[in-house]
């Protein structure tokens, strides 16, 4: 495919030539989703769905740090009354709390957004596979008449 018809003349300078797109679940033999490299385009739920265990293990592990944060400076008020240093520790532990609940809230939001994106392409990799199996079925027989 020539850039040239597809891209301005500025832009073909920026970009180069761009790589041809096939569906790898097109070639596949019966059309019904196969393994490609290349440049063929395959995905799944799978990359969607750990990177949403990840950020569901790093909400936890956040969860765990502001507990063991809480635990560490329990007393610490009580035992160090009257320096200085005790009011600017409260509004460095305070400020960090803020901090890693801001961390810990954001992974569950990002968690559940993830996982409905491995849902979606899910649902859109089997539709794609049942019309892909529709066509060749019907390319198929069309050959015999």
């Amino acid at each position: 495919m020539s850039t040239q018809a597809v891209l301005p003349a500025r832009w073909q300078e920026l970009f180069g030539e761009p790589a041809a797109m096939r569906l790898a679940s097109a070639d596949a033999p019966g059309g019904g989703g196969g393994g490609g490299g290349g440049e063929d385009l395959a995905h799944s739920g799978g990359p969607w769905s750990k990177a949403a265990v990840a950020a569901g293990e790093l909400r936890i592990t956040t969860a765990e740090g502001l507990g063991k944060m809480a635990a560490a400076h329990e007393g610490v008020e009580a035992g160090t009354a009257g320096l200085s240093a005790t009011a600017a520790l409260a509004a460095v532990r305070a400020s960090w709390e803020k901090r890693v609940a801001a961390v810990r809230d954001e992974c569950g939001s990002v968690r559940s957004a993830l996982l409905n994106v491995a849902r979606e392409i899910g649902e859109i990799d089997e539709s794609n596979g049942v019309r892909f199996s529709y066509l060749v079925t019907h390319q198929d027989a069309s050959k015999w008449h």
